[in-house]
C-alpha cells in the first residue's frame, strides 16, 4: 500500500505593517474567508512597532535632507523583516507603494502559485531607501494614485492571489474569461428576466448557437477595450 503524496503548505502572507488590527479585515469574510478557515492560505500579521526603538517605540523620524512627514526607519523595518523572515524561506518580499511596478493579473497568477509573500505595509512619506535596497523589496502599485497606507493596498493583492489558489473559486474555469485574463476587458454578462425596463438580452445570446455566443463575447470584449483600455489593445491576446 502507497502513502498518498504529501499535501503541499497553505499559501502564506506575512503582512508587516503598523495597523495588525486592519487584518484579516474583509480577507475573512467571502471566498477568501472561507480558504482561510480551511486552511488553504495562513494570514500573519506582525507589528512593525515590536521593533520599535526606545521607550516609545519610535519607528519613524523626519526625512534627510528636510522636507514635509516622516519616514520610516531602515533600522526599525530590517529587523522586523529579518524576524518575519528565514534563511530558508523564498516567498517574494514585496513593499506596497505608489511608485511601485503597477499589479497585474499575470503578476498575481505567478504570485498565487508561489508559496506566499511577505508584504510590507508603508507609511508616513515612505520606507528609507536603505531598507528597500538591503531587504530585497519588490515596490508593487495598485493604482495611480496615493492611500494612507498599504494596509488596503495588501488586502487588495492578497485577495486576488488568493481567489486563485485551487479550490478556492467554485469552478476552475470560473476565472478563465474574467478581465485582463486574455489582455482584454470581460464581455458584458446578462441573466433572467429576458426583458427589463425595455431593455432586452441581445438575440445572439439566447439563439443556442454556442459559436455564434463565441464571436459576440469575443467581439464584445475588442470593443469595450478598445471604448475604455485603448493601452491593452497594443499587446496581443494573452499577453
Amino acid at each position: 500500500m502507497t502513502n498518498p503524496p504529501p499535501s503541499a503548505p497553505p499559501w502564506r502572507a506575512t503582512i508587516l505593517t503598523l495597523y495588525p488590527e486592519m487584518f484579516p479585515g474583509p480577507l475573512g469574510a467571502s471566498l477568501s474567508g472561507s480558504a482561510l478557515a480551511r486552511g488553504d492560505w495562513v494570514c500573519e500579521a506582525r507589528d512593525i512597532r515590536e521593533h520599535g526603538l526606545g521607550r516609545h517605540r519610535s519607528v519613524d523620524d523626519n526625512p534627510a535632507g528636510g522636507g514635509a512627514g516622516m519616514v520610516l526607519r531602515c533600522d526599525v523595518l530590517g529587523p522586523a523583516i529579518d524576524a518575519a523572515t528565514g534563511p530558508d524561506d523564498a516567498r517574494p518580499r514585496l513593499l506596497m507603494s505608489p511608485r511601485g511596478k503597477p499589479l497585474t493579473q499575470a503578476r498575481v497568477r505567478a504570485l498565487s502559485a508561489g508559496p506566499g509573500a511577505l508584504i510590507v505595509c508603508g507609511r508616513f512619506e515612505g520606507v528609507d531607501e536603505r531598507v528597500i535596497a538591503g531587504r530585497a523589496l519588490e515596490e508593487v502599485s495598485i493604482g495611480d494614485y496615493v492611500l494612507s497606507g498599504g494596509e488596503i493596498a495588501a488586502i487588495t493583492l492578497i485577495d486576488a492571489c488568493v481567489r486563485l489558489l485551487p479550490g478556492v473559486m467554485g469552478k476552475a474555469a470560473s476565472g478563465d474569461e474574467e478581465s485582463f485574463e486574455g489582455g482584454r476587458l470581460e464581455y458584458p454578462h446578462y441573466t433572467r428576466p429576458r426583458d427589463w425596463e425595455g431593455r432586452t438580452i441581445p438575440e445572439v445570446l439566447t439563439g443556442g448557437d454556442h459559436g455564434a455566443i463565441r464571436a459576440w463575447r469575443r467581439a464584445e470584449s475588442e470593443r469595450i477595450t478598445a471604448e475604455r483600455r485603448p493601452d491593452l489593445m497594443a499587446r496581443p491576446r494573452g499577453g
